[in-house]
């Protein structure tokens, strides 16, 4: 007899967790307290329930930096358009349509702003 495997369709969505935060303690505290709390879990940027687990399971919280330099933003913009532009440009070559005129053009000032790009990587990472 031949096994039939199920198949079972991906629903999509967030993956299942594998340990499920789902207990909940409750804490009586004062207002003032509960706003010190909240404060500490805004600077150290983490949720509340985050900041008061890791405190009490380790006594100390890791200050999360999750700001990007503002030249890493720019050039990561950068790259995304450029990126964007040169996608177009092969999903037009790869359906076998020519390029105009003004696409050639763009395609050869996106190069040269690829190669400054890399170069200003190269610079800031050194």
């Amino acid at each position: 007899m031949e096994q039939v495997k199920k198949q079972t369709k991906n629903k999509g969505g967030r993956h299942k967790k594998a340990v499920k935060k789902d207990r909940l303690i409750s804490v009586k505290c004062s207002s003032y307290e509960r706003s010190v709390i909240v404060g500490k879990a805004k600077i150290a940027k983490v949720s509340t329930s985050e900041f008061m687990r890791e405190v009490a399971m380790t006594g100390k919280i890791d200050r999360r930096e999750k700001a990007l330099a503002p030249e890493v933003l720019q050039l990561t913009a950068m790259l995304n358009h450029i990126a964007a532009n040169l996608n177009q440009i092969a999903k037009k070559r790869n359906g076998f349509e020519e390029l105009t005129v003004l696409e050639r053009a763009n395609l050869k000032v996106q190069s040269a702003e690829l190669k400054q790009l890399a170069t200003k990587i190269k610079s800031h990472l050194q």
